[in-house]
């Protein structure tokens, strides 16, 4: 890889490499763009087969961010940290202090959080060291889990997504498939069946499959067996890339609506589906309740603010399905779209953000 190229072809601003000897970290950032605000992007921990893989990661995932962040109408760029490491056996204390130290040192220009292979605790120790972390204890005025929030922005994607296919945002009566039972999964399962839909949910954790019988009148299936029920809607949400060649003539579905990432297991999935008609609300603009929750920790965390911005997710989507049909696209070019037009607009107006600004009257003669 040679990483100018990398970094032109998407236009990022920087990559960082952080190494610290005693706890053996080695961590990465990257900062894709801060034309709306500074960076906010989780902290994923992995076991990367190459630090090539690792930072082909990081770029992918901080680009994903700026999108994420931009479509849901928050003033913030897009990052993303990812540390080389098993999160079961490599994590110690001295490494996350000194990952918070590097995160200070840049003043601001990039916001962390939890993420795969971290958690609120890990978070807690980052937060020793700096001011630009969120998704903390709650302890510290933070919001605490982050599942709950993104479960309500699917909840109100999935009537978004409803409305355009069948008249009306009403879930009542609807049959909607739930791939996954975690814990995102869950929460959602408690707004749909307060509104009256009917749940058909799998998940290889038996446990989890079994409580959501017992307090949501769920059916259970198989696994495999989800792609071919008979539903209204199918809400991904577990594992990614379920949206491919093998599924795609199986879904019964009119309504593809949920919190699991990267659906599309190729761009062509989302143009194909588009060809045969189905509703698609894009993964990262429906999910984005959790990243929006966390965001409001940064004005002093408000659930009541954080909760109507969510809500507006609903908004969001309808938008999407408007420039969808405007512009004969799939919604995930329109998700896109919708993206890059905040973005341009604000880079015609704003620099890259600097959490303080250069004054050079300002500046003190240097001595030497």
């Amino acid at each position: 890889m040679i990483l100018f190229q990398a970094m032109e072809r998407d236009d990022y601003e920087e990559l960082l490499f952080c190494q610290d000897k005693q706890s053996g970290l080695k961590a990465i950032i990257a900062i894709h763009d801060t034309s709306l605000g500074p960076a906010l992007g989780g902290t994923r921990m992995w076991n990367y087969g190459s630090e090539e893989a690792a930072i082909e990661d990081v770029l992918r995932l901080a680009k994903g961010m700026t999108y994420k962040n931009a479509v849901s109408g928050l003033n913030l760029g897009g990052g993303k940290t990812v540390i080389i490491g098993d999160p079961k056996k490599d994590k110690n204390e001295e490494m996350f202090r000194a990952f918070g130290r590097f995160i200070q040192g840049l003043n601001g220009r990039y916001i962390t959080a939890e993420d795969v292979g971290t958690t609120v605790q890990d978070m807690d120790i980052v937060y020793q060291e700096t001011d630009f972390v969120a998704g903390i204890s709650p302890t510290y005025g933070s919001s605490g889990n982050p599942s709950p929030a993104t479960a309500y922005g699917v909840y109100q994607g999935m009537k978004a997504a409803a409305k355009e296919a069948f008249g009306s945002d009403s879930l009542e009566g609807k049959v909607v498939a739930v791939q996954g039972a975690g814990n995102v999964a869950t929460h959602l399962y408690s707004h749909l069946h307060t509104e009256g839909a009917k749940l058909i949910v799998t998940d290889i954790q038996q446990e989890a499959v079994r409580r959501a019988i017992e307090q949501f009148d769920a059916i259970a299936v198989d696994p495999d067996d989800i792609y071919d029920v008979n539903c209204d809607i199918y809400a991904p949400c577990a594992l990614g890339a379920t949206i491919n060649d093998e599924t795609i003539p199986r879904l019964k579905a009119k309504v593809i609506a949920g919190s699991a990432n990267n659906q599309l297991k190729e761009a062509r999935h989302g143009d194909l589906i588009h060809e045969l008609g189905l509703v698609y609300a894009p993964d990262y603009v429906i999910n984005a309740g959790g990243v929006i929750n966390i965001a409001d920790e940064l004005y002093g965390y408000n659930r009541e603010r954080a909760y109507n911005k969510i809500a507006e997710i609903h908004l969001t989507i309808e938008r999407i399905f408007e420039i969808s049909k405007r512009d004969g696209i799939p919604t995930y070019v329109a998700a896109d779209r919708l993206a890059e037009e905040r973005i341009m607009k604000l880079k015609q107006s704003r620099s890259a953000f600097l959490q303080n600004s250069h004054h050079t009257l300002s500046r003190r003669p240097v001595r030497v």
